[in-house]
């Protein structure tokens, strides 16, 4: 696991540098939800950049987030995001046994990473803070997802033993 990489809670100012590494080192589907350019145009527009800004700022940083995100920082450089999202869709069928037990506590992980630091373990490293940092806040589930394509985070994926495009990991 890399030393030098950390996660850093979402704030105003890391999503400003965040928007910057996305912009330079990432293509707009990589990172966010698709939006659509009314004037057509391909990758980062001023549609898309203030998208970018306001997907993270209204699921990241309000007092009651939607979702815990993080900006991954390499030898202190912003380098890409990673988060964590409670599942309530996969936490309301499951239950556990026994008394004083509560629902299993499903979380889903995601993360992006600029094309400049991929290939250097840094996912790995991210993978393992994100299991961590899901035990340190009580999940006991992490749930990922990929596309098909998407062959690195598919050998992160297997690498904590899923295979496939999505599946769970018990904490």
């Amino acid at each position: 696991m890399r030393s030098d990489v950390t996660l850093l809670p979402l704030d105003r100012p890391l999503l400003t540098a965040l928007l910057a590494v996305a912009v330079a080192d990432a293509d707009p589907p990589e990172v966010m939800p698709p939006v659509p350019d009314p004037t057509g145009g391909d990758g980062w527009t001023a549609e898309r950049r203030a998208a970018f800004v306001r997907f993270h700022a209204w699921r990241s940083l309000p007092p009651d987030p939607v979702e815990s995100t993080y900006a991954i920082t390499v030898a202190g450089r912003v380098a890409g995001a990673a988060r964590l999202c409670p599942r309530p869709d996969r936490n309301s069928n499951r239950e556990r046994e026994g008394p004083g037990t509560v629902e299993a506590d499903t979380v889903e992980a995601g993360l992006w990473i600029g094309r400049s630091y991929r290939g250097a373990g840094v996912g790995g490293t991210v993978l393992r803070l994100l299991i961590d940092r899901a035990r340190a806040d009580g999940h006991d589930r992490l749930y990922l997802s990929t596309t098909p394509e998407n062959t690195a985070m598919r050998q992160l994926m297997s690498g904590i033993g899923l295979i496939g495009t999505q599946g769970e990991f018990a904490l």
